[in-house]
């Protein structure tokens, strides 16, 4: 069924439409907006956070990407810049797949440049792109942005706690957290008092 008239974009994804989605990326041997793609799903990094990243950023041994400037991309020049906040300064965990790509795609690359900036970077290239995907993958169109809520939301529902997802994400504090996916913490609470009730109902 063809919605085109819904004006209302997802925030996010659930974990079969993110399935499809990265079943359609076109991951080649050079570095594309696909593998950016890859990156934020894997990471819920930012997306200035992301066009930052250069390969001494990489340390495949621990499998982990520091996280300590972002990308200008809103100035013609480009160029790096501080985080958003002191929070957001982290080093993030990367999948043992996800590092061995990564590792392969950069090892020729200069230590110090940016792995996916090639001049002028726009945020709608790279939402056209993800859009297209969404579209191909037949799922609903979300936002570069979205992705960084679908890893968050993906995590939350995986049962993982709110301080490691609030770090992971580089928020300031538990309660940007709290406030951002209340949506999901309410939901799950309702499935936690479901298991409350059935162990204490166990008790007797």
């Amino acid at each position: 069924m063809n919605n085109s008239g819904r004006k209302k974009k997802h925030k996010f994804l659930n974990q079969f439409e993110v399935q499809a989605l990265l079943k359609n990326l076109n991951l080649t041997e050079e570095i594309n907006w696909d593998w950016f793609i890859l990156l934020i799903t894997k990471t819920g990094i930012r997306f200035s956070e992301a066009l930052a990243l250069t390969p001494n950023d990489f340390d495949f041994s621990q499998q982990k990407i520091t996280i300590s400037k972002t990308w200008n991309y809103k100035h013609t020049q480009g160029g790096f810049q501080s985080t958003k906040n002191e929070s957001s300064k982290r080093k993030v965990q990367l999948d043992w797949q996800t590092a061995m790509q990564f590792s392969q795609l950069i090892k020729n690359m200069q230590s110090d440049q940016p792995i996916f900036v090639k001049g002028r970077v726009f945020n709608s290239t790279v939402n056209n792109r993800l859009k297209t995907l969404c579209l191909n993958a037949d799922i609903p169109v979300i936002t570069i942005h979205g992705l960084r809520h679908t890893h968050a939301s993906l995590l939350l529902f995986a049962n993982v706690s709110i301080a490691s997802v609030a770090k992971r994400l580089g928020h300031s504090s538990m309660t940007t957290t709290q406030e951002t996916y209340l949506h999901i913490i309410n939901e799950l609470e309702n499935q936690d008092n479901d298991k409350i009730m059935r162990h204490l109902a166990m008790l007797l």
